[in-house]
């Protein structure tokens, strides 16, 4: 595991070093521009960013923010917005914005024919760049292998206070309510909250990497988390990370009916943006096979682009059926989920 996270490391090195910093860039014949908004906070983006100036001589000036306050200044600068590209790390985010009726048609020819179909607006107003699975992971010594096979497992009473669990307020966990919703309906849906949160450890809290801590600390036997995590722990520079993920045993859920949910880092171009042409640009170039090879070995995501391969690190969780549900239909379904988890008080 120690070599892999130096490939990680090295990986990471060798991009920032073909990329010019700030300094640099003022060296680069940028003629062109465009402006993009994300709530995407990883080193390997900028980087990414830098290589595509390198390469089409367009200026990408980015503001980063949380999702819901991007939305919001869309909301507030209308028409003026000086913002081309949108990008958010959920499905429900970006489903918001095509609601609001923030963006326009993406005109990107073939390259949207690379990617599965349910992971871009069948109105072609956002895609998909790339992807993760939100997981089972449980104790290896206190969970056998062929217990919480799915997610509905996780509400059997058999687990009363063996569950932890991320907050309503947490938008993967909405995604994920989402996805259930619309396998088992609302109904069964609700029963499932109300399993879930009678079967906690603890009230809702922490991120994900606080869950697997919380297994390995014996406080719980299984919780959900995002593969992307994992990944971030196996390659942690702190000790009780790696040890804390060594500990438990990775399961990808309903794998004999619908698939395990996943969810998608997604981008749209805006209805009033400015630069059109170079956002369609960057967009398409962010789909290609380069890229999205980047965003696999740097960030632990799966690919969208399905000639494209996951990081050895990621290949190592195990191959899975994934949930082919169209993921606008988790973006409708998010105030339900939210409703839910309020009715089944999942705080």
């Amino acid at each position: 595991m120690k070599k892999l996270a130096i490939i990680q490391l090295l990986l990471v090195l060798i991009l920032s070093s073909c990329f010019q910093d700030s300094q640099d860039r003022e060296n680069i014949s940028l003629t062109r521009e465009v402006n993009l908004y994300t709530d995407r906070h990883y080193p390997i983006d900028d980087s990414i960013f830098r290589l595509f100036e390198r390469e089409h001589g367009i200026r990408v000036n980015v503001v980063k923010g949380d999702a819901q306050e991007l939305l919001a200044r869309l909301d507030k600068e209308g028409a003026s917005s000086k913002a081309d590209i949108l990008i958010t790390t959920d499905i429900a985010r970006i489903y918001q914005a095509k609601e609001y009726g923030f963006f326009q048609p993406i005109e990107m020819g073939e390259a949207l024919s690379a990617i599965p179909s349910h992971l871009y607006d069948e109105e072609n107003m956002w895609f998909g760049l790339t992807k993760r699975a939100r997981i089972i992971v449980v104790s290896k010594d206190r969970v056998t292998e062929d217990e919480l096979l799915n997610y509905e497992d996780l509400a059997d009473p058999k687990y009363r206070g063996r569950i932890a669990m991320r907050s309503k307020e947490n938008v993967y966990n909405q995604s994920m309510m989402a996805s259930i919703i619309a396998a088992i309906g609302e109904e069964e849906a609700l029963n499932w909250v109300k399993g879930v949160v009678a079967n906690l450890y603890q009230s809702p809290k922490g991120n994900d990497r606080d869950q697997v801590k919380a297994i390995f600390a014996g406080q719980a036997d299984a919780s959900v988390v995002n593969t992307y995590y994992l990944g971030k722990m196996m390659t942690s520079d702190d000790p009780l990370e790696v040890e804390a993920v060594n500990s438990v045993r990775i399961v990808f859920p309903n794998q004999s009916s619908r698939g395990t949910h996943i969810n998608v880092s997604g981008a749209g171009v805006l209805k009033h943006a400015a630069n059109k042409e170079e956002a369609q640009t960057l967009l398409t170039f962010l789909l290609s096979q380069e890229i999205q090879q980047i965003y696999a070995d740097g960030n632990f995501e799966y690919p969208v682009l399905q000639s494209a391969v996951s990081s050895e690190i990621v290949r190592s969780m195990g191959d899975f059926k994934e949930d082919e549900l169209s993921l606008n239909r988790l973006g409708a379904l998010n105030t339900t989920a939210i409703q839910l988890f309020d009715r089944g008080g999942w705080k």
